[in-house]
């Protein structure tokens, strides 16, 4: 019998160990952040325990995704709208417009 033992660390919470069947299932919760704050990992496989931690979490790292093309342009113009709130209003203000 083969078998995983993630340990979650909650803080003052306590800890909580969750016991999987397939290597892929841990994977695939880190991955999807289910799993978190995980203290350590252990393969029991009939009477041996190994220390996988390092292992299954190199495996499940996602690769950082930079900034895109449509994430720069918007920003370029949220920036300039942001700087056109600042500027000063060409034409008469509100109150002088109404007196005039």
């Amino acid at each position: 019998m083969q078998y995983l033992v993630v340990m979650i660390d909650y803080g003052r919470r306590g800890r909580e160990a969750i016991v999987e069947i397939t290597r892929r299932e841990v994977i695939s919760r880190i991955v999807s952040g289910e799993y978190k704050n995980i203290s350590f990992i252990h393969e029991v496989a009939d009477s041996s325990v190994e220390d996988v931690t390092a292992d299954i979490l190199a495996e499940a790292a996602v690769p950082e995704i930079g900034a895109t093309g449509v994430d720069l342009q918007a920003g370029h113009f949220d920036h300039a709208r942001d700087l056109r709130k600042h500027e000063p209003a060409d034409g008469p203000m509100f109150s002088q417009a109404i007196t005039s």
